[in-house]
Order: C-alpha cells, then structure tokens, then sequence
C-alpha cells in the first residue's frame, strides 16, 4: 500500500493542542520535540512542519 497526501504523525509538547486520528507523540521539551520530529521524518519518509512551537506534524505529499 502506498500513502500518499496524508498526516502520518503529530508530535507536540502540549497535549491539549491536539487530536485526531494520527499517532501523537507527546513530548517534554522543545528540544525533544525537535529531535523526535526529525527522526520520524526519516524513518517514515515524511515531511515534518512546524504549526508552532508546540506542534509539529508529519506529512507524505
């Protein structure tokens, strides 16, 4: 199967910012936020982006 234009993840610091049908990844920091965001990038071969400082998503385009 192939996945293509979807969110595969969302990684956020502030759990109340978020919900829905992706996998979220809560993180403690920042910086956590950053390193996770960047690795799922690459294991799932995503995109990630920044919606703000608490939240990140990765999408397939």
């Amino acid at each position: 199967m192939v996945i293509e234009k979807s969110v595969l993840a969302i990684i956020t610091t502030n759990k109340d910012k978020v919900s829905g049908g992706a996998p979220i990844f809560i993180c403690k920091h920042f910086e956590e936020l950053q390193k996770t965001a960047a690795n799922l990038e690459a294991i799932i071969d995503g995109i990630a982006h920044a919606l703000s400082d608490e939240v990140f998503i990765i999408v397939k385009h």
